[in-house]
């Protein structure tokens, strides 16, 4: 259940970087679906090979080569899924960057079984 949660988010996150940055479109919900799905398995599984590949370019860029690293991951993906474009290598180094911030937010309210976690604040009185 967790797992369809974090798709639909990350679903999300993607139609909300589409109308956000030009040049990155997608055509419907189940583009977004199918596009959430690849890039998931993609990061899951492509993105720890690459990371360690390129881990000296990455050391000697103080991580700036991360971003890049994302964008072309994005744009593999828009190769891969109908309905889903990625147009230009800046729209792919922006998209990255937002769809980042954009589903890591959405995911920190979902804890581990897919439940909506609440984050409760009490302040001690003296």
């Amino acid at each position: 259940m967790g797992f369809l949660i974090r798709l639909f988010l990350n679903a999300l996150a993607l139609l909300i970087v589409s109308t956000v940055i030009p040049g990155i479109e997608v055509r419907g919900v189940l583009p977004a679906l199918a596009a959430a799905f690849f890039l998931g398995v993609i990061n899951a599984f492509v993105r720890p090979v690459i990371m360690i590949l390129t881990l000296p370019l990455t050391i000697m860029t103080l991580g700036l080569f991360i971003p890049l690293l994302n964008a072309a991951l994005l744009k593999l993906v828009s190769l891969i899924i109908q309905g889903f474009e990625v147009h230009g290598f800046w729209s792919a180094v922006f998209g990255a960057i937002l769809l980042s911030l954009i589903s890591g937010l959405l995911n920190l309210l979902i804890n581990d079984r897919g439940q909506v976690e609440v984050i409760v604040h009490r302040q001690r009185m003296l």
